[in-house]
């Protein structure tokens, strides 16, 4: 059974950088729409961006436009979110996730298999 495993969080300060790794086991992830989603505290989790199965990188969230990018190894079954320019309200769970199709979408119930999550905390 396919498993998703994030990498990479930790604490950082204001204006820092991070890299997030997610590495599917036990399968292979084929054409699948892959994404990241983040959880901030007492908020909902919602998508951050988005590879579909053919390549194409959608992005979701404004205000992280032009510091967090998103990239896909299809030969590795990877994925990586470099986020640069962190600020405190990046602060959150942030979730890998698989779709069963190969189009992106920022809902998560578009998503069937989710990683455990990995914590990420800017300090200001």
């Amino acid at each position: 059974q396919l498993q998703l495993v994030e990498s990479g969080g930790g604490l950082v300060q204001s204006g820092g950088s991070l890299r997030l790794s997610c590495a599917a086991s036990g399968g292979d992830w084929g054409f699948s729409a892959i994404a990241w989603f983040r959880q901030a505290p007492g908020k909902e989790r919602v998508g951050v961006s988005c590879i579909s199965g053919y390549g194409i990188r959608e992005n979701y969230l404004d205000s992280v436009e032009g510091r967090f990018t998103m990239s896909r190894d299809n030969f590795k079954n990877t994925v990586t979110l470099q986020m640069n320019d962190l600020k405190p309200e990046d602060t959150g769970v942030y979730f890998c996730t698989k779709a069963p199709v190969f189009a992106c979408s920022n809902s998560p119930r578009d998503f069937d298999v989710w990683g455990q999550g990995t914590q990420i905390v800017v300090s200001p």
